[in-house]
């Protein structure tokens, strides 16, 4: 293996990147480490020392650090023994503190060394760790210079050419004349062995090859398409609102993986991307009402996750998938009211949240999961076995956890929407202990929430049911404290948020039965009823609602609104 030029240099060049960034990582320190300089440029003095023939070697910190803050002992041994620092930049090295560390060590330890930046996702400067920018004297923040190994942009040649130039000090414009000459070389005598292999091989051979190398290809973009099925465009649809379009597209990426034939052939990528599409149909199905089907996919995907955590317990991202099978499976056990079993699962994704913060306490995304954890055991602990000390203690330590990421993602608005939710809970846990203006006072912090991200993006769907559920929590809230002047306007809202909701995707039964319970709350002389919306009319929306409803766990929310036929003669005469 070749050395480094100087003896004081053991490593050419140190690579920081995001542990979501992994797979990037890989392949550029591969392309950096196999890269040969042309030899014409081989040692030539440059103010970085003679020109090595080749890069190596490259230090790749393969392991999640445990804190931003502290460094291992090799991470910082390597820091110190490299020439260069290359920072993979995307919005995830952006937000990693242990890059920001890495930056800030290597800048602190050697100040006269390059840092080399390297688009790999986003837009400057939303891309890079604010480590690498600089304060100029005018005032105003100063990107570093960087490639882009995007296509389009530099590309994945051009970007390696100018890393390379920026570790070595040698010009770009002499590395890519050099460069050029030598592939035209290796091009011409490719060309030769191919004309040989042509006469020697056997057609069938190359067709074989071919088709080999095309179904890898295939492979590989139907991954990136079912990626993002299962990201973007899904984030869109349920923006959108519409559940018949969300199902059709699981559909077809689930369809792919039935064409593979035999799945325990498949890598374990593919397994846990489809455990994902599994445990998204689950949740579509949840979503009409349907538990059985839901639950049969979350258990199939719960399946997949335990046999891949099983082959690496100690993987983060096989952690999180499995959290995610025990996630879904407790919210049907809860939807059904069966405590014991929701409480179990419930139990088993706080673990996973847990032993992800025991590996990086810092990780913001791993502090979410924690925050979710402690949330849904509060729930738990408040609808299942009306504990109520317990569960405000549970929902204010996940409001505790959702503020610490909130500080230091202040624009997430998924994270504001969090935030409401926690909110909502804690206003839950003092309303059934009839702590009413406590409550009142959550429900006011959850409906600002609402509100900000509903006017954020208005055509947003679930954004609109999540500000009328919010609406509709702060009436009640004054209702019950005998304000039924300042309750009516919040009954109003969100009873025309939820007919607009219901006419949008009339299969939905969450906004279905939403809508019912605010008819049922008038029914039971809530203010704010339209005139038009008589006792009777009422009933006969309720009962229909509730017809539509049947089999749903959630209907009992309304079945005290469900008067029997002859009941309801009686009561009216």
């Amino acid at each position: 293996m070749a050395e480094p030029a100087r003896p004081e240099i053991r490593y050419t060049a140190f690579l920081s990147y995001s542990h979501k960034d992994a797979a990037g990582g890989g392949r550029l320190h591969r392309r950096l480490e196999t890269y040969r300089l042309p030899k014409r440029l081989v040692g030539q003095e440059t103010a970085r020392g003679p020109v090595p023939e080749r890069l190596i070697p490259i230090f790749r910190d393969r392991d999640e650090l445990p804190a931003a803050s502290d460094l291992s002992e090799t991470v910082r041994e390597a820091l110190a023994a490299s020439g260069a620092l290359v920072v993979l930049c995307s919005p995830h090295s952006a937000e990693s503190l242990w890059v920001a560390e890495e930056i800030e060590t290597f800048r602190r330890l050697h100040p006269d060394r390059p840092i080399l930046a390297a688009v790999i996702e986003g837009d400057p400067p939303d891309c890079f760790p604010a480590a690498l920018r600089a304060f100029g004297k005018d005032g105003t923040w100063h990107e570093p210079l960087a490639t882009d190994l995007r296509r389009g942009r530099d590309g994945a040649h051009l970007g390696l050419l100018k890393l390379v130039a920026g570790v070595t000090g040698v010009g770009l414009d002499a590395l890519v004349q050099r460069d050029a000459a030598r592939r035209i070389r290796r091009v011409t005598a490719l060309s030769t062995l191919a004309l040989i292999a042509m006469l020697i091989m056997a057609a069938l051979a190359l067709i074989a090859l071919n088709a080999r190398r095309e179904a890898d290809r295939q492979r590989a973009e139907t991954g990136t398409h079912i990626e993002f099925m299962l990201t973007d465009l899904r984030d869109r649809l349920k923006g959108v609102g519409r559940l018949d379009i969300m199902q059709a597209v699981n559909q077809h990426a689930l369809d792919h993986y039935g064409r593979q034939g035999d799945l325990s052939t498949l890598p374990a990528e593919s397994l846990l991307r489809r455990a994902r599409l599994l445990l998204a149909i689950g949740e579509d199905e949840k979503s009409q009402g349907n538990f059985p089907a839901a639950l049969a996919a979350f258990r199939e995907a719960h399946r997949t996750t335990a046999e891949q955590l099983a082959r690496s317990r100690n993987d983060p991202e096989r952690i999180w998938a499995h959290g995610q099978s025990e996630f879904w499976i407790a919210e049907v056990y809860r939807a059904r009211r069966e405590w014991p079993a929701a409480r179990r699962h419930y139990a088993a994704y706080a673990a996973s949240a847990s032993r992800l913060i025991e590996i990086a306490p810092r990780n913001p995304d791993y502090m979410m999961e924690a925050a979710w954890g402690s949330l849904n055991i509060g729930i738990v602990q408040l609808r299942g076995y009306r504990d109520f000390a317990a569960a405000q203690a549970s929902f204010a330590a996940a409001v505790r956890r959702f503020d610490q990421v909130a500080r230091v993602r202040p624009a997430d608005d998924a994270l504001r929407g969090e935030q409401a939710n926690a909110h909502a809970w804690l206003a839950d846990s003092f309303l059934e202990s009839a702590h009413f203006e406590q409550s009142l006072a959550e429900r006011r912090h959850q409906l600002e929430l609402r509100s900000q991200l509903s006017r954020a993006d208005p055509a947003n769907m679930q954004r609109l049911y999540d500000l009328a559920n919010a609406e509709r929590a702060v009436g009640r809230n004054e209702s019950i404290l005998n304000r039924r002047a300042a309750a009516a306007p919040y009954f109003e809202r969100a009873y025309a948020r939820t007919l607009a909701l219901t006419r949008h995707d009339p299969r939905n039964q969450t906004w279905l039965l939403f809508r019912a319970k605010i008819e049922c709350d008038w029914l039971r002389e809530e203010p704010g009823r339209p005139a038009s919306l008589t006792p009777a009319r009422l009933r006969q929306r309720i009962a229909a609602a509730g017809n539509l409803l049947a089999g749903n766990p959630d209907r009992q929310e309304i079945s005290p609104c469900l008067v029997p036929a002859g009941r309801r003669q009686i009561q009216e005469q």
